[in-house]
């Protein structure tokens, strides 16, 4: 073979480059570099795992000839299975959520992949969810294999063994934090496990999305209700066997506008063609830059995928409008138009240990029917009056009892920056919205508050 070729393009995959950002962290102490991770053949970090699954499954016996690989996918992973099983010799079917760009299902469909779309905004457990589909076709394809990222330990440990190592070759080492978004958990997961073996205090930060549920439950232990976003690869409604979350030191929160305005930031300030969740983790980077001050670290941030794949949205200025991310105003404003319209009064609260008596009580005097319940200061779940009143009849005369067992976490927790317009939609899957600033609890708000609101703004 001639020298200095690849056998094949599976070969070519990973030796990304690490690139220092220059302009849009030029405000923080710490100096923020990238691991350029969509340059790899397929287009995304991904490609990796692809890899390490289908060798993975071949040596187990799982996969062999005229096999049909099968997975749920935002569309990088089926394109890194689709790249290396056509190497292979496999077939592919994908289950993709109906929020993802044309551009990648047509990337999908021009490997010979077959595609089948699913509605984002039902239950993982229902049987039209992407998950619940993937299922059914495997128990319905002859001799396919489920690559199942979402609980397949080769997942990990792709990072584990390939990404992870290579940053610390290329850097020598010289790295404090690493910074990635959360979605199957693998990617933090792997190289966090990696980075804390080589270097003790080593800090992981993931970056979730405003709508999964990761943040709220690395702060509180409870799984709150998620609630449709539109940047695409991270967070998620559930959570993954692949994710290790004792692995990640700090969480930052950020939202879809942040996500796709960073974006744009990076393509048009760094000439750095990365997607939606590229975005999100600089922005989580940056943010986390900024929490610790003037203390300087080198944070290596992983860019997931490319811009070619999201043309047609984020960089598209008429989506973008449409979708409220551009900076003309949005005539139905945010949360915070919302609470600054609302009576002022302190918030009512109570607190984990509280008895039934005293919560009752305060809910009557108050005339709430749910009340948010911290713990140290931070929002821990909420007590309903439904859930007062069947404890009560279980255990007449208890009133001296906790109110700990009864905390749920029917709630979902926004910024005072999200708009009215996605609210609208989150009430037709939580009761109350919990309103967050740096895990502060500064407002919640019920469904007769946004009638209100809205019935003002038309009246």
């Amino acid at each position: 073979m001639m020298t200095g070729a690849r056998a094949n393009v599976v070969e070519a995959i990973g030796h990304t480059p690490i690139v220092k950002l220059n302009k849009v962290a030029a405000h923080v102490k710490s100096e923020i570099y990238v691991k350029m991770e969509f340059l790899n053949p397929g287009g995304s970090m991904k490609d990796r795992v692809a890899l390490n699954i289908i060798k993975d499954a071949e040596r187990k016996g799982l996969l062999g000839p005229g096999s049909t690989i099968i997975e749920a996918t935002s569309g990088n992973t089926g394109a890194g299975l689709a790249l290396v099983g056509a190497i292979h010799g496999y077939k592919c079917i994908f289950v993709m959520p109906d929020k993802m760009s044309s551009e990648k299902i047509a990337t999908l469909r021009a490997f010979g992949a077959k595609v089948v779309i699913c509605p984002t905004a039902v239950e993982p457990e229902d049987p039209r969810s992407y998950y619940e589909v993937t299922k059914r076709l495997v128990r319905d394809t002859p001799n396919s294999f489920h690559s199942n990222q979402y609980h397949n330990p080769a997942n990990p440990e792709a990072h584990y063994v390939s990404t992870a190592p290579e940053i610390w070759d290329q850097t020598k080492g010289e790295l404090d934090v690493f910074v990635a978004g959360m979605g199957t958990g693998g990617t933090i997961s792997g190289c966090g496990r990696y980075f804390k073996e080589q270097k003790p205090g080593f800090q992981i930060v993931g970056v979730d999305p405003i709508g999964s549920l990761y943040y709220e439950y690395v702060k509180t232990g409870r799984l709150t209700k998620p609630f449709s976003y539109y940047v695409e690869g991270i967070g998620e409604d559930f959570l993954p066997g692949t994710m290790n979350l004792k692995i990640v030191d700090s969480i930052v929160r950020v939202d879809d506008k942040e996500c796709f305005m960073m974006t744009r930031e990076l393509v048009r300030q760094e000439g750095i063609f990365c997607g939606g969740s590229s975005g999100a983790a600089v922005a989580g980077a940056i943010k986390y830059a900024e929490q610790i001050g003037s203390v300087k670290k080198n944070i290596l941030v992983l860019l997931p995928d490319s811009s070619q794949k999201y043309l047609s949205k984020i960089f598209d200025d008429e989506w973008m409008r449409a979708n409220g991310f551009l900076e003309e105003e949005d005539p139905l404003g945010t949360v915070r138009d919302l609470l600054q319209q609302k009576r002022q009064r302190a918030i009512i609260s109570v607190k984990r240990g509280d008895s039934l008596k005293d919560v009752v009580g305060l809910m009557k005097e108050h005339s709430i029917s749910q009340v948010p319940v911290l713990d140290k200061g931070r929002l821990s779940g909420l007590v309903s009056e439904l859930d007062l009143l069947n404890c009560l009849l279980k255990n007449p005369g208890q009133m001296e009892k906790s109110i700990d067992d009864l905390v749920e976490a029917d709630y979902a927790a926004v910024t005072a920056d999200t708009k009215i317009k996605l609210l609208r939609s989150i009430f037709n899957e939580a009761k109350v919205v919990c309103v967050l600033d740096r895990d502060e609890l500064v407002g919640v708000i019920t469904k007769i508050d946004l009638i209100e609101y809205l019935a003002s703004r038309h009246g």
